[in-house]
């Protein structure tokens, strides 16, 4: 015996004798309807896909933690790292300086974001 849904499904796919249109209309319509489930779900595998992808290269540059003090100085940056390492869910970490500045070379000029960074504990984080 043939499950309720399919039953129900191949009892509007077949017409009877007399008219062999409305046949054709059930089977275009179910394949549209298909058709589009179909693009529906590669849309969205491409979105998710997009969003992990966008998510792991955002992560990949930007820092998971800022820590930083009044006026965005840290005198004591080394205790606070310290400090920051006796919890288990903190693998490294390393300091850095953020400025602004203007890159020029004959006519061209173009603002800039320098970022500076200590090498040995750089390479930890990054």
């Amino acid at each position: 015996m043939l499950p309720f849904e399919l039953q129900i499904g191949l009892r509007y796919t077949h017409a009877k004798r007399s008219n062999h249109f409305i046949s054709f209309i059930s089977i275009v319509s179910m394949a549209g309807i298909a058709l589009g489930v179909m693009a529906l779900i590669v849309v969205l595998s491409v979105m998710n896909g997009f969003q992990e992808e966008l998510r792991a290269r955002i992560l990949g540059v930007a820092a998971h933690l800022e820590i930083s003090g009044p006026a965005d100085q840290l005198s004591d940056w080394r205790g606070v790292l310290l400090q920051a390492k006796q919890n288990k869910d903190v693998l490294s970490g390393a300091p850095y300086v953020n400025a602004q500045g203007m890159l020029a070379n004959g006519d061209n000029v173009r603002g800039a974001i320098i970022r500076g960074v200590l090498p040995d504990m750089e390479s930890g984080v990054a």
